[in-house]
């Protein structure tokens, strides 16, 4: 079934209904959604003369023209390229000629970054801007009929975040995106079409991808007036629209913790706040079900397998007399209805329960491969296992706890070291913002634990505090043996640290000491 279907499904029923709004306005119903979607599917195919599989990216801030584009590609029988709107003009470049997309639609804030690449990449043949009459009148067209795909096609091509080398081109599939989507509603969350998702983290991530199955059930999909993440603003549009959900990155969750506007907000229609793509420290998550309410889901996927390998619901979220709560919460829960989750060794043997290995995946969710990279994609899904990349293990309950990216795994004295582990123990100081740990090189030990530390403004932390907290709560050797203090650490677009800069960051300083 082409996802296209989920729209024409929802607006058969739900005509009605508002599909697509601004802030508190509505922008558009379901007919007209559905109605303009295949109109442009139409103008897609007739006037830009592009054919089944043929490549469509969004170089789009969230707006509704991005639900439009991307719905009117896969109703075209094309595969949809959207990108972070916060990408370098460089990286914008690389993806639209590894993709070799032949159009692109834009928004005014991304137009002299990406036109000019039309005269200069071969496949490329035009770059359509929301706000030009090349974009009005893609909807003025002869409505197409739902293009035919099989459920191997590609739809999504999801170009990792590329923090150690070149973006990656995840091909996920109409049944890879289908999976999710139902997934979401057996596993995740109910929706109906009273509900809505507000967009404030990214759409060309996981806010996009998560607006699917709210489209199934014809929600209504809210852009932020200012397009992004304002908390003050957040807060206003939950006081406004029934049913509220969201996908935040932990980093967005804190944020709104942090906001004075949370103080005294009616939170009453906020339904479902699920967070996922990065650590969220059991201190955070604490704070956060205290000031918003049982109304957290995590989960744990990766572009590889669009949000969708594990989840923790919202009644083990709530579960406090649960003997090992505080654990669940440190965990990514358990594995997804549809999902198999292992954690193996090197040789891909299972290690037994409570070990620590490498988590692996597979089932109808996970990519069908790397775009033009047979090597990676051999690599990646040796087994016909999707290997994650990130060290994990699981409980006797079947809970799954991650331990770090293979690759940030501290080795000191012959010792394993999981920054992640060190992390959580300095965020239990009131002191401390945020906390990220790294390894560094030392002649003796091979490496040793060093410290970034945000304090909270005005706060003043001393290394003495810090060690005695680690001391009391962890092995000696795992504590950090330096600190640095920092007013901000360094972040990727979608709110990930980029561990990879503080080691740098580290280098040039242990250089010029010595």
């Amino acid at each position: 079934m082409n996802v296209a279907s989920l729209l024409s499904k929802a607006a058969n029923t739900f005509a009605a209904r508002p599909a697509l709004s601004v802030g508190t306005r509505v922008y558009s119903d379901y007919s007209a959604f559905a109605g303009r979607v295949a109109a442009m599917a139409g103008a897609l195919r007739s006037t830009y003369g592009l054919g089944p599989g043929d490549r469509v990216a969004l170089g789009m801030s969230n707006c509704p023209e991005f639900m439009e584009t991307l719905f009117a590609a896969w109703h075209a029988g094309l595969c949809a390229v959207p990108m972070n709107a916060k990408l370098h003009p460089k990286e914008f470049r690389y993806i639209l000629e590894h993709s070799g997309s032949r159009l692109c639609v834009v928004t005014p804030d991304k137009r002299d970054a990406i036109a000019p690449l039309g005269d200069e990449l071969a496949d490329l043949e035009s770059v359509i801007a929301t706000d030009r009459p090349e974009y009005a009148a893609l909807p003025s067209g002869t409505a197409a009929a739902i293009a035919e795909v099989e459920p191997a096609d590609p739809c999504w091509l999801f170009y990792t975040s590329g923090t150690t080398g070149r973006p990656k081109g995840a091909m996920l599939s109409h049944r890879n995106i289908l999976s999710m989507a139902m997934n979401y509603l057996a596993d995740v969350d109910a929706i109906s079409e009273r509900d809505c998702i507000i967009h404030a983290a990214p759409m060309s991530h996981g806010s996009g991808i998560y607006g699917l199955p709210h489209v199934a059930r014809a929600a209504n999909q809210v852009i932020p007036d200012s397009g992004g993440f304002d908390p003050a603003e957040v807060l206003e549009l939950i006081g406004h629209w029934p049913g509220c959900s969201f996908f935040f990155a932990p980093t967005m969750v804190v944020r709104l913790l942090a906001s004075p506007a949370l103080d005294g907000a009616d939170l009453t229609n906020l339904k479902t706040l699920v967070y996922g793509g990065g650590p969220m420290y059991v201190e955070d998550c604490k704070r956060a079900l205290d000031r918003l309410g049982p109304k957290l889901v995590q989960i744990y996927g990766q572009g590889e397998a669009p949000m969708t390998i594990t989840w923790l619901s919202r009644a083990m979220h709530a579960e406090t007399d649960h003997p090992r709560w505080s654990e669940r919460l440190a965990s990514v829960g358990i594995p997804r209805t549809d999902v198999d989750v292992r954690v193996v060794d090197a040789d891909d043997r299972d290690v037994p329960t409570g070990e620590t290995g490498e988590v692996v995946a597979r089932g109808d969710v996970v990519m069908t491969g790397y775009w033009r990279n047979p090597e990676e994609t051999a690599k990646t899904l040796r087994g016909g296992w999707l290997h994650t990349g990130d060290m994990g293990s699981f409980d006797e309950d079947g809970f799954l706890t991650l331990k770090d990216r293979s690759k940030d795994m501290i080795i000191s004295g012959g010792s394993n070291i999981y920054p992640r582990e060190v992390e959580e123990v300095l965020l239990q100081n009131p002191a401390v913002r945020e906390v990220s740990v790294i390894g560094a090189p030392h002649p003796d030990w091979g490496e040793e634990v060093v410290a970034f530390v945000v304090p909270e403004t005005g706060a003043s932390i001393g290394e003495t505090d810090l060690d005695r907290l680690c001391l009391d709560s962890i092995a000696r050797f795992k504590r950090p043996k330096r600190y640095r203090f920092v007013d901000a650490l360094p972040k990727n677009n979608y709110g990930k640290v980029l561990k990879t800069e503080l080691r740098e960051m580290l280098l040039r300083e242990d250089a010029e000491a010595s």
